[in-house]
Order: structure tokens, then sequence, then C-alpha cells
């Protein structure tokens, strides 16, 4: 008699904070807007196309080493990692200016993009070639479009850079950016 008047004792002390956890919880978090992308910057390993005007000896296609630093002629290494193409022009023909050549012009471009990475519920994940203004639809239909079991309305993207992804609305206006991860989730139903 004992054990259950003190079973029955716990259970309405439970009730209302198992109402509470049930009613009080939503199954998934919201999803969020894709993050706006950013002006590109410079990482390791991309390829880049320097055009130095009336220098052909300084035009060419150059990488970015894994430290960052972009070897050019004359002037050795120049910090190309975490800034823009054209600020990286810029560091180039300042330096050049400074006692290698008269009046220097130099242009950036990229030539070649950090790919970005398509995973799970898709019919061919892996690892895709970045082309500027590329889309969260176009991404998914290079990497043959949905499984019959994935996820449609929301992907799970992180940006280059970022330790934790996050879950956003499936849109197919919204761009993706270089070395963006997009994972597919598997439906519920």
């Amino acid at each position: 008699m004992k054990m259950e008047k003190r079973t029955l004792m716990v259970a309405i002390a439970l009730v209302p904070w198992l109402t509470s956890a049930c009613t009080g919880q939503q199954a998934f978090p919201s999803a969020s807007e894709i993050p706006a992308v950013q002006p590109h910057l410079l990482s390791p390993g991309e390829t880049i196309r320097i055009t130095t005007y009336g220098e052909e000896t300084m035009t060419g296609d150059f990488a970015i080493g894994t430290d960052g630093v972009l070897a050019f002629p004359l002037i050795g290494g120049v910090k190309a990692a975490g800034i823009t193409p054209d600020k990286l022009g810029d560091a180039i023909q300042t330096r050049l200016a400074d006692g290698f050549l008269l009046n220097p012009r130099v242009s950036v471009e990229v030539k070649s993009f950090k790919p970005v990475y398509v995973m799970g519920e898709v019919n061919r994940p892996g690892e895709y070639t970045y082309v500027p203004g590329m889309t969260l639809m176009a991404a998914i239909a290079k990497a043959e479009g949905f499984t019959y079991r994935a996820q449609r309305k929301r992907v799970f993207l992180r940006r280059a850079g970022e330790a934790e992804e996050r879950e956003i609305t499936l849109n197919s206006e919204s761009q993706i950016a270089p070395g963006d991860t997009l994972r597919i989730a598997e439906r519920y139903f």
C-alpha cells in the first residue's frame, strides 16, 4: 500500500513537468534564410590569373599556397588568403612600384574557386566545381538531384571556415559560396 501511494505521488508530481515538456518544445528548430554571400575572399588552394600589363613575364596563373601566400616574381611572397582579388592586385601593384616597375598596372581574377560539397540524400554526393552565382538548386542538380528519401524543404549549410552547419529553407534563388558544404537530410515520412 505504501509503495502504491508513493508511486501515485511521484506520477502526480511529474504530470505538469511532462506536459510542459511536450507542449513547449518544437520538433525541429525553425529554418532560417541562407546567409548572404559576401564578396569573395581568396583562400589557399585557389588558382588566380594575374595580369601585369606590359610585363609578359609577370602575367600568368598562380596558385595560392597552403599557407595563404602567393609567390610572385620579383617581389616574393604576398599574403593572398583572406582578401579580395582587387586588394591583392593593389598589394602587388604597390610592391612592384616600390623600385621594380614604373607605374605598374595589375589585375587579378579567380581562375578556379574552392569546390562545393554536396552530401546526404542526393543521387551522387561529392565535390563539385563552384561557378560564380551558383544556387542551392544548381548544386543539387550537379549531384543528380534528390533521392526519393530526401527532405526537399530544408537543407543544412556550412560555410567554409565555420564550425557549425545551419538549417535553411530550400530556395531556388539562394546563392552559395566557394567551399560551402550542403547536406540534404532524410525525410521522416
